[in-house]
């Protein structure tokens, strides 16, 4: 069957009852991804607590596209696990096609979509990403949608600089100057920090908060339903793919 990407997701939360309805581990080996109820052995997991709604469960695959997989079922230290990966000793319990965010079309903004570039302030963003651990990838895809990386931008909204900062977001980490190619990636870098350290380094909900605010994300428990909002995201996960690639960062694929 093909499903939504946070059906898969919920599948798991419920699969082995109430009492683990709201855990799930995502699990990295390599460079392919699975998700379970338990952490997998050889792979680095990380849990996420999932919401009882279906439409507010998070896309924590990625942005793998269209994709075929298999949950399956096995014991772990006495009791019944499931995961998307298949461990030793596992029985299929479903089959599944899941529709993860393809990310592709260009959104109207300061920054559009387009080849990654890696030329533009490269000193400041590899000083910025060592000295907050934000990947540089990552902040070179915040800054290619919300500038193009452009110094002097300055948005309807007044946000400004490189990172597009609003004036608030500025004062609060110190951005003396927000048209300073250094300063505006520094404090975007330390904002990022906060909000991937908040959404347990869940980009997607990073990104929302970075374009919504921090209040919506709250407010809706997810990526808020802002067009603007629902746009950014798409566009800036793109991005991240492009500049991942473009960098020889191995993307990650689903295991099997």
């Amino acid at each position: 069957m093909r499903v939504p990407a946070c059906f898969c997701v919920l599948l798991l939360a419920v699969a082995c009852g109430p009492a683990q309805a709201r855990t799930v581990y995502r699990c990295v080996q390599g460079n392919t991804v699975s998700m379970a109820t338990a952490p997998e052995p050889g792979s680095r997991c990380t849990a996420s607590e999932i919401d009882d709604s279906a439409v507010q469960a998070p896309n924590l695959w990625g942005n793998m596209g269209v994709f075929s997989g298999t949950l399956y079922e096995r014991e772990q230290d006495g009791r019944l696990v499931y995961s998307t990966r298949n461990l030793p000793g596992s029985r299929v319990y479903l089959k599944f096609t899941v529709a993860t965010p393809p990310g592709e079309p260009a959104h109207a903004g300061l920054g559009r979509v387009g080849a990654a570039q890696l030329a533009p302030h490269a000193k400041q963003f590899k000083a910025a990403a060592k000295a907050t651990g934000v990947e540089d990838a990552w902040l070179r895809a915040i800054a290619h949608a919300e500038s193009g990386f452009d110094a002097a931008a300055v948005s309807p909204k007044g946000a400004q600089g490189v990172m597009q900062l609003m004036p608030d977001t500025a004062s609060d980490y110190g951005v003396q100057d927000p048209l300073s190619a250094a300063q505006s990636i520094d404090g975007g870098a330390r904002h990022m920090r906060a909000l991937l350290r908040r959404y347990k380094g869940d980009h997607v909900l990073a990104a929302a908060a970075y374009n919504a605010g921090i209040g919506a994300v709250s407010r809706y428990n997810g990526v808020p339903p802002y067009a603007e909002t629902l746009a950014y995201v798409e566009k800036v996960m793109a991005l991240y793919a492009r500049y991942r690639e473009a960098m020889g960062i191995r993307s990650e694929v689903p295991a099997r």
